[in-house]
């Protein structure tokens, strides 16, 4: 406990060491959250379109389509900010940075998310709300007073599901010498979760609920705010999924750090 404690403190040392640098060179700094915005906007505009040509998608509205995907969102800032494994394999496998971090006291683990933290990320969060506020206007949504504490419960599921997957992917690195690995497939994979899973066949359903759950990190959880009754079960098991798929992440990183031999000559 202490420990993690100290793993903390030292993330909030970081993010505000980071956002002094970063703000020295403000115009930069804006120009970055500009693009990030404008990147959101065009997939925002690909779902427009879409509906352009059909009033519903397997009984989903346009409006609940774009509900669902700025909670997908949401979580994936957030993921993405702590948990940059994106070029795991070649900076730390290949290059053998990895056993530097393993010499540090601090969990290894907890160093490799400190060095490739993206606290800029947190404007998609900004992105995110923003988009769900449009879309529950037009569906004139309403909510009860518990609702933003289930909000967080569920966006808080969306993280340890993001950070387990990308964890064990992460931790496959040990075993393997590529230097991309299988990460890039996955991202593509993700994306499926920002739609509802029932317009996909039952192969893509089931990947997406049980091996690779992205389905809880978007069409499940938002399906509680939308008052898709159908959906309430999956929404209820969505904390349950975030703390098993991070133990396994967490396992298979353990696993693939005792296995790890080092960068070699």
């Amino acid at each position: 406990m202490r420990e993690w404690k100290h793993i903390l403190g030292i993330f909030a040392d970081y993010l505000g060491q980071y956002f002094k640098t970063r703000l020295a060179y403000r115009a930069d700094f804006l120009g970055e959250l500009a693009s990030n915005l404008i990147y959101e906007l065009i997939n925002l505009v690909f779902i427009v379109v879409v509906f352009q040509h059909v009033p519903l998608l397997n009984d989903w509205s346009r409006d609940e389509i774009i509900f669902i995907y700025g909670f997908f969102l949401i979580p994936y800032a957030l993921f993405s900010m702590f948990f940059g494994f994106w070029d795991f394999n070649e900076r730390y496998i290949i290059r053998g940075e990895m056993d530097r971090v393993l010499t540090r006291p601090l969990n290894n683990l907890a160093q490799v998310c400190l060095e490739s933290i993206a606290p800029d990320r947190i404007f998609g969060v900004v992105t995110g709300l923003i988009i769900m506020g449009y879309a529950a206007i037009r569906l004139e949504l309403s909510f009860t007073w518990y609702d933003p504490i289930i909000f967080l419960v569920l966006v808080a599921s969306g993280v340890l599901i993001y950070g387990g997957v990308y964890t064990a992917i992460a931790a496959v690195s040990f075993f393997s010498d590529s230097r991309t690995g299988i990460s890039p497939m996955i991202w593509n994979i993700q994306q499926y979760g920002r739609y509802p899973v029932d317009v996909y066949n039952k192969v893509i359903r089931i990947v997406l609920t049980y091996i690779l759950p992205f389905a809880f990190v978007g069409v499940y959880p938002a399906a509680y705010f939308l008052r898709k009754e159908a959906w309430y079960v999956y929404a209820a098991f969505t904390p349950i999924v975030g703390i098993v798929f991070f133990a396994i992440g967490i396992f298979v990183w353990n696993w693939g750090v005792r296995k790890y031999s080092g960068a070699g000559s």
